[in-house]
């Protein structure tokens, strides 16, 4: 019996994260092809799914994530944030520019972490809880590299605001965060110098959340 739960709990994990790759939702039997699985198998997990908010389906009954995940991730925020805050301080501090960490929310980049430098005459005031898309700006396009499998750090000038420049890398190898890790000045940045900084950041914040 528990080699059974735990078989059941991992098909449905896969098919939540199934769902969370973007695409515009799945019928049944996409998931069923996808997952490996009998359609029965697959409309029993999906049952339980949507009891509990995890799932939801559109008029043409295509499936998506539902809204019950929100809750969880509203819950899973403010741990990133404390998770995040030694690396991000110390990155600050030795780049003497305001260092972020940004989750992917669908096609958007939610900004969950910031940290200002203590010492510079000047720096970006740049919110927690910012929101921008993906395209625009060094974090978001870190996190599309991200999904294309490239961890190598991303350069930017002018994308968000004009003036300013921004240095960002994924957070690798943490299949459920799609994130990414960056700083952003009004000053110059050198990318041969900042980006390894950056990605060497980005790394210490996934051992720290492994």
């Amino acid at each position: 019996m528990a080699a059974e739960s735990s078989q059941t709990l991992e098909r449905g994990l896969r098919l939540l994260r199934l769902l969370s790759d973007g695409r515009p939702g799945r019928t049944p039997t996409e998931l069923a092809a996808e997952l490996g699985l009998s359609r029965p198998a697959v409309y029993r997990l999906l049952t339980t799914l949507q009891n509990e908010g995890f799932v939801r389906r559109d008029g043409e009954g295509r499936l998506h994530l539902g809204f019950g995940v929100l809750v969880l991730a509203r819950a899973v925020q403010p741990l990133l944030r404390e998770g995040a805050l030694p690396a991000l301080r110390r990155l600050a501090e030795e780049v003497g520019a305001t260092a972020h960490l940004t989750v992917a929310e669908g096609e958007d980049g939610l900004a969950v972490a910031v940290v200002e430098p203590s010492w510079t005459d000047m720096h970006v005031a740049y919110r927690e809880g910012s929101r921008h898309p993906l395209s625009k700006g060094a974090a978001g396009l870190a996190v599309l590299a991200l999904r294309e499998g490239r961890t190598g750090h991303v350069v930017t000038e002018g994308h968000l605001q004009e003036g300013a420049r921004g240095i960002a890398a994924p957070v690798p190898g943490l299949p459920w965060l799609e994130a990414s890790v960056g700083v952003v000045s009004f000053t110059p940045l050198d990318p041969e110098v900042v980006g390894p900084r950056v990605a060497a950041s980005a790394v210490e914040l996934s051992r720290a959340l492994a």
